[in-house]
């Protein structure tokens, strides 16, 4: 059981950093917004590194060309910030929204939905993929495989934003945020960053170039989203929920553990039902 009256004496001090970054008159650069930008670069620059190696493919043949990946960032792009914003307003927020719909455009203060920017990015990939006749399974895998580090620095950038904190810990990791009272809470948004920043990126890794699980179609993106839904529903548990929201059906519930229950089952099946395509007939 938690004594409250000696959390203080075990807590870790917020480390003041400015959220800006640097500002030049009313342009402002935010850390959430670099971890962001950041993210689709390492994205792409890791993307094309593993379709510039043939051997981590089935039948040695890359699915698509490293210029296809050039043309796709301005489509992941779109699909992460509108399919992000339009998840946290739907998923998140909606009554809200309703009532000042202008508000849905100012994504300055802040507001973002992984669960839907993933399927905004999926979306997109699916899009992209048969307009350049790629297999969108193929698709999926080499954008899954590099997501991680996007995601581990956005939750850091969190974190310095000093939102989506946790729940009152006695710890001695606990941490006095700014807005979340007296109290130490967990850093859940570090949790968050190791867990499906760092460890899922060494877990797709090991996946696709030690076990060259790149050559079944599939499974790398069933992995990402499988992985990505357990590290989720996991920090759900030290992780305070939205206030608009709480907790759902008046216990334990929250809503990022009912939109992450369905990612795992996804990723299951779409690692069970993966399968090597045939090898390429040689003409005589």
């Amino acid at each position: 059981m938690i004594d409250y009256l000696l959390l203080p004496l075990t807590a870790l001090p917020f480390p003041n950093i400015d959220p800006v970054i640097f500002q030049i008159g009313p342009l402002a650069v935010h850390w959430y917004g670099l971890g962001y930008v950041a993210g689709i670069l390492f994205a792409w620059w890791y993307t094309k590194r593993l379709v510039s190696t043939p051997r981590l493919w089935a039948n040695n043949v890359p699915p698509m060309k490293p210029e296809d990946l050039d043309d796709f960032v301005l489509w992941a792009a779109a699909g992460v910030v509108l399919g992000g914003r339009l998840g946290y307003v739907l998923f998140y927020d909606l009554p809200r929204y309703i009532d000042n719909p202008l508000d849905i455009f100012a994504i300055w203060q802040g507001g973002m939905s992984f669960h839907g920017g993933m399927l905004g990015t999926i979306a997109a990939m699916v899009l992209f993929a048969f307009s350049r006749s790629i297999n969108p399974w193929s698709m999926l895998d080499t954008v899954a495989a590099a997501t991680p580090v996007g995601l581990g620095l956005v939750r850091v950038a969190n974190f310095i934003n000093s939102e989506l904190w946790g729940r009152p810990t006695d710890m001695p990791w606990g941490v006095i945020f700014p807005d979340g009272g007296p109290l130490p809470r967990h850093p859940s948004q570090l949790y968050e960053a190791a867990l499906e920043g760092l460890v899922l990126f060494l877990v797709l890794r090991v996946l696709t170039h030690g076990m060259l699980k790149l050559k079944t179609p599939g499974f790398i993106g069933g992995a990402f989203i499988c992985g990505y839904g357990l590290a989720r529903i996991f920090v759900e548990f030290f992780r305070v929920p939205d206030a608009q929201l709480g907790y759902l059906f008046g216990g334990w519930l929250t809503m990022g553990m009912v939109l992450s229950i369905p990612m795992v089952a996804a990723g299951i099946w779409a690692m069970l039902t993966a399968r090597k395509p045939a090898p390429a007939r040689q003409e005589i």
